[in-house]
């Protein structure tokens, strides 16, 4: 008896604080993830050591703690120096490097455009240690007060412990400062569109993240924030023209462009497992190369046409801004893991939706885990990156097609209801 009551209690107490098995689900993945962090930050403190705090600090690897956070810090750096242009040069920015750190430091490319400086000069002037520190810290602060507003506080661990937030702190990338441009740009189209516009502008020193923005905004005719995004670009531009001369520009696209497009057809190490395109998928199957380019341009045109439907009227905002945000990650050949970052933000929007079923949320988590599991895939020669965001967008297209069938359902009438 005494079990029985027990057991009623325990039912009774659940059912007081409407924890559903679904919440239970997400409870034990973000206890999972924040274990996930805590051990991967020590498991990489002890193998490399405890860093000194006034220079770049060399681990066991021979990267520096926070690997990709040199680019930013050199690029900051060069603002006091005159501007970047000296780095757009592999051969010249990588004797740089290794005068700093050794000669034995990896090759590393600088790849930004150049009005980046313009907002990351300030972490220039502190030695790279605390200037990543200080990065890390700004980049998780701003994409959680970008969610804030969509998401509900309960949510925002689930966010901050997302592994698209470890490999973006490990990687020392800039995956938290662009999602909360794309997504504060999102939540801001309908009451602060000048606002969305001037973010879409920024969100331009990560252009592949904006490339479907477009179809968004001239399908649903938001022709202040286009204008306000476009002012804000030219502005940007110009104001780095003014301040590194206009060649800056020109050294940009004659250098750095053609490295770029060199290192999507070329890539290798990390990149192979790190990178989430289609056409890297194809790659890492190790496809011809015609094939793989053959699968991204339809793959991306599939994407562009589903955006068109969503967009061309007013349908589910949350299930089509998710289209949204999942399609620029199939319509673009070059887009990494740690970009994943607003993929985290995706699902914490759509968990709490009323009519998923478990079905769904197991394909949430799956896309929250990508960042991580994407790269123990791609070690087996898995291409599950795209894999799981086809699944995804295939999954929000068929939910957006099935919302707007049953809202165009005529409702019964008053007699039909009565006999039946």
């Amino acid at each position: 008896m005494s079990v029985r009551l027990r057991h009623d209690g325990i039912v009774a107490q659940a059912a007081v604080s409407g924890k559903t098995a679904a919440d239970e689900l997400y409870a034990k993945w973000t206890v999972g993830a924040a274990v996930f962090f805590v051990m991967l930050e020590i498991a990489y403190l002890a193998i490399a050591g405890l860093p000194p705090t006034l220079r770049p600090w060399v681990d066991g690897t021979h990267f520096v703690l926070g690997r990709d956070f040199l680019n930013t810090w050199m690029g900051a750096r060069s603002v006091f120096q005159g501007g970047p242009a000296a780095w757009f040069d592999a051969g010249a920015y990588n004797a740089a490097l290794r005068q700093m750190l050794g000669t034995v430091y990896p090759e590393h490319y600088w790849s930004y455009p150049p009005h980046v400086l313009l907002f990351i000069w300030p972490f220039g002037l502190i030695p790279y240690l605390p200037a990543y520190v200080a990065w890390c810290a700004v980049g998780i602060a701003l994409y959680l007060f970008a969610c804030s507003g969509a998401v509900g506080r309960d949510r925002l661990l689930f966010l901050a412990v997302a592994p698209g937030v470890a490999v973006c702190i490990f990687f020392g990338q800039n995956g938290f400062y662009t999602a909360a441009l794309l997504i504060g740009g999102l939540m801001c189209l309908d009451r602060r569109p000048l606002l969305a516009g001037v973010l879409f502008g920024i969100l331009t020193v990560k252009p592949q993240l904006g490339l479907l923005l477009p179809v968004l905004l001239v399908l649903e005719r938001r022709w202040l924030t286009i204008a306000s995004a476009l002012a804000t670009a030219a502005c940007l531009v110009a104001a780095t023209a003014v301040l590194f001369g206009p060649d800056m520009w020109l050294a940009f696209w004659h250098k750095v462009v053609p490295q770029q497009q060199w290192l999507t057809a070329h890539g290798a190490g990390l990149l192979m497992v790190m990178v989430a395109s289609v056409f890297y998928g194809a790659r890492l199957m190790h496809l011809p190369e015609g094939v793989g380019w053959a699968m991204q341009g339809l793959v991306a045109a599939l994407a562009v046409a589903a955006l068109v439907w969503t967009f061309w009227r007013r349908r589910d905002r949350t299930l089509a801004l998710s289209l949204l945000i999942t399609a620029t990650f199939l319509a673009t050949p070059y887009i990494l893991n740690y970009d994943m970052v607003v993929l985290g933000f995706v699902v914490a929007l759509l968990r709490e939706r009323t009519d998923n079923t478990m079905a769904d949320h197991w394909l949430l988590l799956a896309v929250w885990t990508l960042p991580v599991a994407m790269m123990l895939a791609g070690a087996a020669f898995i291409p599950l990156a795209p894999m799981v965001l086809m699944a995804f967008a295939c999954r929000l297209t068929w939910r957006l097609a099935h919302a707007a069938a049953n809202a165009a359902k005529p409702e019964p009438s008053a007699a039909t209801a009565v006999a039946a």
